[in-house]
């Protein structure tokens, strides 16, 4: 074995030198050589693996093949790091030395990603086949780029998916402070929210930054409440991260870590102490089958291990190697022309030392990665990903159910199960939520002590349905209520802020959901009835509330326009219609009868002209009107209490305190708000008549219902203008999501129903449609006017066309003169006998 590894040594040193060796003219060599550049950055350690394989993977070939007609001659360039040197190199070494002298009819490399773009430029324009090693896929229009490397994109996909296993929504995402770094943080970002996960926190971490400069990054994270860190960084400063994510406690039980490929490909060559920091980590790694071929590599290269590198550039050589071969077989021209040579690089499928290796799409197959779990000094296979989305145990046994999925992990801290509350007692032992006592509202929300514990304890409405919610999260933490109390000038955008500011985790109570406060909080769903209420006294005791409907004007004029109507009808009717004959006291009598009958529409009379018909008809529109608008009013004003100002304009002006803003749209005027905070103060404030009525949330408005008997007050209307009661969390918190979850079965199974049965007993059965405005408006004439011009107008033209008819009739044959001053004669000398008979009109 020895011997064999000797000759393979010693045969690849031959061949290494008579490629860098020029011949003279008297050496003809009985093969074709097909030159090829390679750029790398020859002082980094991927630099030196790759070029390293690539002479492997050629002396492998031909050693294999020495009949073979062609030989690939190597021509390496430096790039010393810097993506600008890839072009120079390439245009340099005296006017073109790689494209024009040595023909290059291919070019390996380089690594990085800023080096790759420029490279592209440079093939699109020369038509040279480019096999780039880069991880990152960008958007490029040149075929004669190819992407022999896997693409690191495709694990983030496979990231998600395991959060979501998880059963995780929030995530910290921990990059480089790189241009590369944040085109791949914005990349995952995205790709995360396509899977409905949310990134709480971008931290983007300078490759120079101090162990202080991490540790202040890292004190960020303490109380953004998210257990799930994903970190895509350089194997070298993910080991500086590591160390100090462990001093500051965030490799403990309850944590979860899941690093990229970028750092887990390289685990193997990271020091003790790192390795022993990541105890615990969830990775990606690039999976290669272990072979003879791949221990043969090691073995020549003089290495431990031979990364993912070293691997892709063994079978890119190969591939090369085989394609240019082939070229010479197909081809009658003295030279390689490149664009057969990309076809025949395109048509390589063979297995080689890393698998299938075959192009789709100008890169290589996507291929399984392995998911490994770092245990120990060492890394432990917990599955694979596949091409297909799925998580495996083993490959090739993707038909057996019990292969579905990953073996169990290893979490920080020796656990195996995620502790969702292990967030919560970092720093403290309590979780620590504000109760706001700003008001007397037991029934809502009470502060007390336990008297087993002498701790505080929270009860009402509020309290219950908080300790029903939180008790079935079966979260292990103490938890401290501590009061807020109310202080002059204290409102509940303070309480907000107090969460906001991480003094406190959360805060319970009787606190309304609001779109500004949304925005530095997050809130639960809402555990109660959302919108605004209207409490009012009952019923008026006075025995004239049957006229404040009408103002005086809307009654003079309703009356003046009854008396109007029995004149227009008798003037009409009483020549020709009995009914309205006789002595002057039935006329008047049978008149005023028929006028004020058409308010209950009891008129029997029987009318025997079109014009009178016509005038009643249009008044009976008129009292349908009057009446209805009459009705409407008085149940208002039967329920709630109207307290008129001149003009009739009524002002609701009772009103708490909390969350006025809530009540803008209900166009209250500022001087008729009166602040009240109690139960006992609606009460005093109703019955005392100093405001007309209480416009608060429904819950507050059923707190004082449970505290008094039904016949003194109603709950006589309701709007939806808020958004009802819910508990405030951090931003970010996933206690705010699950607490929403438990509030929702809480609905679902009756248990809110009988909470507010046993704390706020409805006591009003009373309760009408949502309402717009602020009060129904006394009616008036102005109010009214246009019914009462049509009815004043088609009274005027009948009683118009009515003259004018019977004044015809009588002065018929006579000139105008005379006619007119028949019809401005009085009216017992226009008139005929009340026996002479009159056609109808």
């Amino acid at each position: 074995m020895k011997n064999s590894r000797l000759f393979k040594t010693a045969f690849a040193l031959m061949i290494l030198i008579s490629f860098q060796t020029p011949l003279t003219a008297s050496e003809v060599p009985s093969y074709k050589e097909i030159h090829v550049g390679v750029i790398l950055d020859m002082g980094s350690w991927v630099g030196k693996v790759i070029n390293r394989s690539i002479s492997a993977g050629i002396s492998d070939f031909y050693t294999a093949n020495p009949h073979y007609k062609t030989r690939i001659v190597i021509n390496t360039s430096d790039t010393k790091g810097e993506p600008l040197r890839a072009l120079s190199i390439v245009h340099g070494h005296s006017a073109l030395d790689l494209l024009e002298k040595n023909e290059v009819q291919a070019i390996i490399g380089p690594h990085s990603t800023s080096e790759a773009r420029f490279l592209d430029l440079l093939g699109e324009k020369a038509n040279v086949p480019i096999l780039s090693f880069s991880t990152t896929h960008f958007t490029h229009q040149n075929p004669y780029f190819l992407q022999i490397a896997q693409d690191e994109t495709t694990q983030f996909k496979a990231i998600a998916a395991m959060v979501e296993s998880f059963v995780m929504k929030n995530i910290i995402l921990i990059c480089e402070d790189t241009a590369k770094g944040r085109e791949i943080a914005t990349y995952i970002f995205r790709s995360f929210q396509d899977q409905s996960l949310q990134v709480t926190y971008t931290s983007l971490i300078s490759t120079s930054a101090s162990n202080k400069q991490i540790l202040d990054e890292f004190k960020k994270f303490e109380n953004m409440q998210t257990i799930v860190f994903v970190m895509h960084a350089s194997p070298s400063l993910s080991s500086q991260l590591f160390l100090v994510a462990k001093e500051a406690g965030l490799m403990s039980e309850g944590y979860v870590w899941i690093v990229s490929s970028k750092t887990m490909d390289f685990l193997n060559f990271m020091d003790s102490k790192a390795i022993e920091s990541m105890q615990g980590v969830v990775g990606f790694k690039s999976y290669f089958p272990k072979s003879q071929k791949y221990n043969d590599l090691k073995s020549f290269m003089r290495f431990k291990e031979v990364d993912y590198n070293g691997i892709w550039a063994y079978d890119a050589a190969y591939a090369l190697a085989m394609a240019v071969e082939s070229v010479e077989r197909v081809q009658t021209e003295k030279y390689v022309t490149k664009l057969a040579l990309l076809n025949q690089i395109l048509k390589q499928n063979f297995h080689g030392l890393g698998g299938e290796f075959k192009f789709v799409n100008d890169r290589t197959i996507e291929r399984a990665i392995e998911v490994i779990n770092v245990i120990g000094k060492r890394d432990k296979r917990v599955g694979f990903w596949m091409v297909d989305g799925e998580f495996v145990k083993k490959i090739g046994n993707t038909n057996l159910s019990s292969n579905n999925g990953l073996e169990n992990i290893v979490f920080p801290g020796g656990t195996t199960t995620i502790l969702k509350h292990r967030r919560l007692q970092m720093n403290r032992k309590k979780m620590r939520i504000l109760v706001p006592v700003f008001g007397e509202f037991p029934h809502l929300l009470h502060l007390g002590v336990d008297p087993r514990t002498n701790l505080p304890n929270v009860s009402g409405f509020c309290g219950d349905v908080f300790n029903a919610a939180f008790s079935v999260l079966n979260y292990e933490v103490d938890v401290e209520f501590v009061p807020y109390p109310y202080k002059k000038g204290r409102t509940f955008n303070d309480l907000i802020d107090k969460v906001y500011s991480k003094e406190y985790d959360a805060a319970i109570g009787d606190i309304t959901i609001t779109s500004n406060r949304s925005r530095y909080v997050d809130f639960t769903l809402p555990f109660s009835d959302m919108g605004i209420g209207t409490l009012a006294r009952n019923t008026n005791k006075s025995m004239w509330i049957f006229l404040d409907p009408f103002s005086a004007n809307l009654w003079l004029t309703s009356a003046c326009f009854f008396l109007l109507l029995g004149f227009v009808i008798w003037f009409i009717e009483h020549r020709t219609n009995e009914e309205f004959q006789g002595p002057i006291r039935q006329q008047i009598g049978t008149t005023l009868w028929f006028a004020y009958s058409t308010l209950v529409y009891a008129h029997r009379g029987k009318l025997e002209s079109n014009l009178s018909r016509f005038v009643v008809t249009v008044w009976v529109f008129v009292v349908l009107v009057l009446t209805s608008s009459y009705t409407a009013t008085l149940s208002s004003l039967l329920t709630i209490q109207q307290m008129a100002s001149k003009g009739g304009s009524v002002q609701f002006q009772g009103i708490t305190p909390v969350g006025i803003q809530a009540f803008n749209n209900l166009r209250l005027n500022d001087r008729v708000i009166v602040k009240i905070r109690s139960p006992e103060n609606y009460a005093k404030a109703l019955k005392s008549g100093r405001v007309a009525a209480v416009i608060d949330e429904i819950l507050y408005i059923k707190s004082v219902l449970a505290s008094y008997s039904r016949p003194k007050f109603s709950l006589v209307a309701t709007a939806s203008t808020t958004n009802g009661f819910a508990f405030v969390f951090q931003k970010g918190s996933p206690l705010a999501k699950e607490m929403s979850t438990q509030i929702a079965k809480l609905r679902e199974d009756g248990t809110l129903i009988a909470l507010e049965d046993k704390w706020l007993k409805r006591q009003s059965s009373k309760m009408s449609k949502d309402f717009s405005t602020s009060s129904p408006n006394i009616l008036n004439v102005y109010g009214l006017r246009g019914l009462f011009l049509i009815s004043g107008v088609s009274m005027a033209l009948a009683l118009l066309v009515s003259m004018v008819y019977l004044s015809a009739e009588r002065c018929r044959g006579k000139s105008m003169m005379e006619i007119l001053r028949c019809i401005f004669r009085r009216s017992s000398q226009v008139h005929v006998q009340d026996t002479e008979v009159e056609p109808a009109v």
